[in-house]
């Protein structure tokens, strides 16, 4: 062999070499970043999950001072149900809408029974209720930078060709309808 046809063969030889290591590090890259959307998905899941639990209690120290035959008990008991049974970021954001008004209702009935919002079993479900919107609402940033971030690595050119040959497909956002109810931290006052 001549060095010229030596050299050629080293040339792609090295390219070869190079595209299969972009290949292992793209791939790697994107793995990563989409363990990272998942495991912030668990995040909030754990959090709403957290919420979720409370509900009932809060809903029975309520109910203990209010008529129990009030709509806003079966509203929070179905919008709880539909939190749990969401699987997507859309069906949970759908059944998060839904929670937020059942809440305000319930709050709203307590807020008819002075009494209840001063005894120490209430106020601490509150309190707990609180810290875990705030979790929430942490969490739910969390999972939608760490999507962006996944998304833009899908999209971007030349990772875009191997996105889909290894199943990488971008991320639903945790969006909700009604953001300025979101645009400062939980506050339940009476």
């Amino acid at each position: 062999m001549e060095p010229a046809q030596i050299a050629i063969l080293v040339a792609i030889a090295v390219v070869i070499v190079a595209l299969i290591a972009w290949v292992f590090v793209t791939r790697g890259i994107l793995s990563k970043k989409r363990n990272r959307v998942d495991e912030d998905w668990d995040a909030i899941q754990v959090q709403l999950k957290r919420r979720a639990d409370l509900i009932p209690g809060l809903a029975e120290a309520v109910r203990e001072y209010a008529d129990g035959n009030n709509r806003a008990f079966a509203d929070a008991d179905q919008a709880r149900a539909a939190t749990l049974s969401a699987s997507s970021p859309t069906q949970m954001s759908e059944a998060e809408n839904r929670l937020q008004g059942s809440m305000r209702a319930l709050f709203g009935v307590a807020q008819a029974y002075p009494q209840l919002t001063s005894a120490s079993h209430f106020v601490h479900l509150q309190s707990d209720l609180v810290q875990t919107e705030d979790k929430i609402q942490a969490a739910r940033r969390r999972y939608n930078g760490s999507v962006r971030d996944y998304n833009a690595s899908v999209k971007r050119f030349p990772n875009k060709m191997l996105a889909g040959m290894f199943n990488h497909s971008q991320r639903e956002f945790f969006e909700v309808a009604d953001r300025a109810a979101i645009a400062e931290p939980p506050r339940v006052q009476f």
